[in-house]
């Protein structure tokens, strides 16, 4: 055989099975010779399928190329897995550094307090202080409320204190007055007739004093010549005074008695020469003294001459004004016949009659935890304050263009007016000038003992007493109503009302501050003002401020104001007495109770009258 032959194994078909027939064990395979051309044919068509095949299959896909685009991926996953096996290898500094300062953090926020700086305690401790007062029921005080609140637990600490300080004088009167208690507590068999009559009238003069009394009625009057006479009979020689008792009246009366350098007993009597201009009403008969026939029996009867038709007075409010932002804090013009010497913390010094007199611009004790203040201008160069307080009662004021008060009305909130300063605005107008209306009287010459003129409250053993001895008319005529500003300018007038002398009131030398211990020692003066404006809410009272004569006078009249001042604060502060129902003006050694230039503690003092009567009509008061 020549040529080779190739061989094909081709299956041969299968017989078709039945259902329960056997397969066949193995199957046949034919052999099937091929021709060269056909197997060369055969294998073409073999590699051209195959490089098809691999012409269609993604170069992804391929296996070499697949292996090589996968190793970046998984030389970073072993990466990323070994430095996930290592500690920290290939931190970065920053990174480090990163990481401490919040672990930094971490500890200290775990930690107490542990590295807080000086400065950060502080702030921390200011912030706390601030959370509690936030926390408290009064959050924002302000300076001038806590003083009051001082003040007023002071007052109560010494209330509840069974009275430590007592000095030997008093605690020597304390022994007096328990000793006449018991006395008056034990039977007296040898009580005349005459002393149980008067007995049983005094305890009936003080039963009445203790229920309350409105207005100056006929009952008031009559109670008081109650006392009057009680007074007479008292200064009457009693028959069966025991030996006690005349003792202890004679100690009183020789400290009463005034010693040989008193100064003279009335103001205006103190006061230096002024020449007198033609024309006045004292210049004709400059000697002759007014000697009062008959006191006035109430301050209505010390207002008859004044007028005698009632007097109208309109709404203060009922004049059109322009609002205004802030009030006139200097005077436009100087009245003629005074000069301006000096300005001293908001107060000015003026000097006119050959005498120093200060001045307020205003008063800053009304505008104190005010609601509301406003000024408004009204014709004549005049201006009207207004203030408002909380529970919506308004002290109006109206000043004209010298700043000398005119009018003053206290609207309460049913818009009912109070007239506490009242002057014809026709008559004032006209006044051109600083002038005393006091030059138009003769001097003053009284035929009382000195104890009904002045009062030392030193020698007060019964608070009643402040009471009795304020409600007391005038000692003489009141020829009109005069301004609050000629009251405090001319002694002559002031002289027509009594006055207290608070000597109890220790001031430091140079000092204006009332020390704690003092505050309590104004109660019992307090407490008669308060029944007085219980009584009638118009009431006005001068707060006066003495000094001795060691020192410059300006300074002097300046502390003396400042003294003044101090009182009339406390008494608002600890005692509730309405500001508007107080003057203060500072005298400085002007008016001297002692007869010396040395330091004297009697002529350090404050005094207190009520010019109820001289500066408003008791019709419209009352």
């Amino acid at each position: 055989m020549g040529a080779a032959v190739g061989l094909t194994l081709t299956p041969a078909p299968l017989p078709a099975l039945s259902r329960g027939a056997q397969p066949l064990s193995a199957p046949l395979i034919l052999a099937q010779a091929q021709l060269p051309e056909e197997e060369e044919l055969l294998r073409r068509k073999k590699g051209k399928g195959a490089k098809r095949d691999e012409q269609r299959t993604p170069r992804a896909e391929r296996p070499a190329q697949r292996e090589r685009a996968e190793r970046p991926a998984a030389r970073e996953r072993e990466a990323v897995k070994r430095r996930a096996a290592e500690p920290e290898a290939a931190i970065t500094e920053e990174r480090l550094k990163r990481r401490k300062d919040r672990e930094a953090v971490k500890r200290r926020a775990a930690e107490p307090e542990p590295a807080i700086t000086e400065e950060r305690q502080k702030r921390r401790k200011n912030r706390e202080a601030v959370r509690r007062r936030a926390a408290e029921p009064e959050p924002a005080i302000t300076e001038e409320r806590q003083k009051r609140r001082k003040d007023r637990e002071a007052v109560k600490r010494r209330a509840a204190e069974p009275e430590p300080a007592i000095t030997e004088e008093r605690q020597k009167r304390r022994k007096e007055r328990e000793a006449a208690r018991q006395r008056a507590a034990e039977p007296e068999p040898a009580i005349t007739e005459e002393r149980q009559k008067r007995r049983k009238e005094r305890e009936a003069v003080k039963r009445r004093a203790a229920e309350p009394e409105p207005a100056i009625t006929e009952e008031r009057v009559k109670r008081r010549k109650e006392r009057e006479a009680a007074r007479q009979r008292a200064a009457e020689p009693e028959p069966a005074i025991t030996e006690e008792r005349l003792k202890r009246r004679k100690e009183r009366e020789a400290a009463m008695r005034r010693p040989e350098n008193a100064a003279r007993l009335f103001d205006s009597a103190k006061e230096k020469p002024v020449r007198r201009k033609p024309g006045g009403a004292g210049s004709d008969q400059p000697a002759a003294r007014a000697r009062a026939e008959r006191l006035p029996e109430s301050d209505a009867a010390a207002q008859a001459r004044a007028s005698t038709d009632p007097v109208q007075i309109g709404s203060v409010i009922s004049e059109e004004g322009r609002r205004i932002e802030r009030p006139r804090r200097e005077r436009p013009e100087v009245p003629e016949g005074a000069e301006l010497v000096r300005e001293v913390n908001n107060r000015f010094i003026f000097r006119t009659n050959n005498t120093y007199f200060i001045e307020r611009p205003r008063e800053e004790r009304f505008i104190i935890d005010a609601r509301e203040v406003y000024y408004e201008e009204l014709p004549r160069s005049r201006q009207r304050e207004v203030v408002v307080r909380p529970d919506g009662t308004r002290i109006v004021t109206i000043r004209n263009r010298w700043g000398d008060v005119v009018r003053r009305v206290k609207i309460l909130p049913d818009d009912r007016e109070i007239v506490l300063v009242y002057v014809e605005d026709d008559y004032y107008d006209e006044v051109l000038e600083w002038r005393d209306p006091g030059l138009d009287l003769p001097p003053l010459d009284l035929d009382i003992p000195v104890r009904d003129y002045i009062l030392d409250a030193e020698w007060v053993e019964d608070p009643e007493d402040y009471y009795t001895f304020l409600d007391q008319p005038p000692v003489e005529q009141v020829e009109r109503t005069y301004s609050l500003d000629e009251v405090r300018r001319s002694a002559r007038i002031r002289d027509k009302v009594r006055r207290i002398d608070l000597d109890i009131i220790n001031f430091e030398f140079g000092s204006a501050q009332i020390p704690e211990s003092e505050i309590g020692k104004l109660e019992g003066v307090a407490g008669a003002m308060q029944r007085l404006l219980k009584e009638n809410p118009g009431e006005t009272f001068l707060i006066e401020g003495h000094t001795d004569a060691v020192g410059a006078e300006v300074a002097n009249l300046a502390l003396s104001d400042q003294r003044a001042e101090a009182v009339a604060t406390a008494l608002t502060n600890v005692f509730d007495i309405a500001p508007e129902n107080m003057e203060t003006q500072g005298y400085g050694e002007q008016y001297l109770k002692v007869e010396t230039q040395g330091p004297e503690r009697e002529n350090r003092r404050v005094a207190i009258r009520r010019i109820t009567p001289l500066v408003a009509p008791v019709a419209s008061s009352e």
